[in-house]
């Protein structure tokens, strides 16, 4: 038998979530989300770090934010279900100075678009966050209107909205591949069988690449796993949950209940899907940069940790819109660690497209596949 639908999400991360939402409210007719797991939200997005920042280097990653984070900050407001939001700030700690040249344009870029941002000297570092070591540090920057707010909390705060418009959810769903015919989507298959639809969004977080090359779609687009720590109570644990990464090795911690989580990119970072802690990192790069990063972290004990999944580009820009050569077959694809605080918008800018003919909210022209055959990539620096 074959089932019908208009629009075919597949991943049901933050991502898709908010992409059905949209999509179902905007009038794309019969959406349809399948994610493999049997639960939203257990992939990259529940194993993520829940932040969102304006503090980035390029301009389209600083409008998607300044479109994004608004709707996560109102979503309980706009929406009527909780989400738990606290917006304590980021902050980025530099230490040599080619970076803090670096960090000073991205500053000028970002107030250029009217992000509020401040650049502070290591004694105001001191006395926003005791107990960091001001020992090497040049400055720092910091976003007050940047913060922390719960994945799991909007993920599936979007798929309760997206079912109340009128889309269809299923877990325990996988894709086996998408289905062309003459240059355009024609469906999906699945275990329990085809399923017809105009439009599908491939929106499967680290697996993407392998969903795209099912409809012949070369996507470059890894997974990377990263590791996170969370740790007891200890003397000195900040009192606020500001996010703060040290810019050059892109270690980061934030408060997290009695103690802090924290995790750091590794020097040999190879494509996996493997998610298995890497007990050797944790022990002798991730925790000696902690301590060396916040002392106070000397006296903590680990509690809880786990691996998840960056989905990598090269330019570590994201991939959205239509797939050069496949009508019909859309990608949000590749956000190098920022999927979380973009969704909402990304979400968004999906049912534009598809409904609409063209994303109005933000200008995604520069995030088309095509730019790496072109040429045209602008990197992003501030990774984390």
């Amino acid at each position: 038998m074959t089932d019908t639908a208009d629009v075919v999400v597949i991943g049901g991360g933050v991502i898709g979530a908010s992409a059905a939402y949209h999509l179902a409210e905007g009038g794309a007719g019969r959406v349809l989300l399948l994610e493999r797991a049997g639960e939203l939200g257990t992939g990259s997005t529940g194993a993520c770090a829940g932040g969102f920042r304006h503090q980035f280097s390029s301009r389209v990653n600083i409008l998607l934010s300044l479109a994004s984070v608004p709707m996560i900050t109102r979503f309980s407001e706009e929406h009527g279900l909780p989400l738990d939001v606290v917006q304590d700030g980021y902050l980025f700690l530099v230490r040599t100075n080619d970076a803090w040249r670096a960090f000073l344009a991205g500053v000028e870029l970002q107030r250029s678009l009217g992000v509020e941002v401040e650049v502070l000297e290591p004694n105001q570092v001191g006395e926003l966050l005791p107990g960091i070591a001001l020992e090497g540090l040049v400055g720092a920057t910091f976003g007050p209107k940047d913060g922390i707010a719960d994945p799991s909390g909007l993920t599936n705060g979007y798929a309760t909205l997206a079912r109340r418009s009128g889309a269809e959810i299923r877990t325990g769903v996988e894709v086996q591949g998408v289905d062309t015919e003459g240059g355009r989507v024609t469906g999906v298959s699945t275990a329990d069988g085809l399923i017809s639809a105009g439009a599908v969004i491939d929106a499967a977080g680290p697996w993407a690449s392998k969903v795209a090359a099912t409809a012949g779609v070369d996507l470059p687009v890894e997974p990377i796993p990263r590791n996170v720590v969370v740790t007891g109570p200890f003397p000195g644990a900040p009192a606020r949950r500001t996010l703060v990464i040290e810019a050059e090795s892109t270690f980061y911690f934030h408060r997290e209940g009695p103690g802090v989580l924290m995790g750091m990119g590794g020097r040999d970072e190879h494509a996996s899907f493997d998610t298995r802690v890497d007990e050797r990192f944790v022990a002798d790069e991730l925790l000696p940069t902690a301590v060396q990063s916040f002392p106070p972290l000397e006296a903590a004990d680990l509690r809880f940790s786990w691996s998840g999944l960056y989905e990598m580009t090269p330019d570590r820009h994201p991939v959205i819109g239509e797939a050069p050569g496949v009508a019909g077959f859309y990608l949000a694809n590749g956000f190098s660690g920022h999927g979380f605080q973009h969704g909402p918008i990304v979400g968004k800018l999906l049912a534009e497209l598809i409904v609409d003919g063209a994303a109005r909210s933000v200008d995604i022209s520069s995030l088309g596949l095509g730019r790496f055959t072109s040429g045209h990539v602008v990197s992003e620096h501030h990774v984390v």
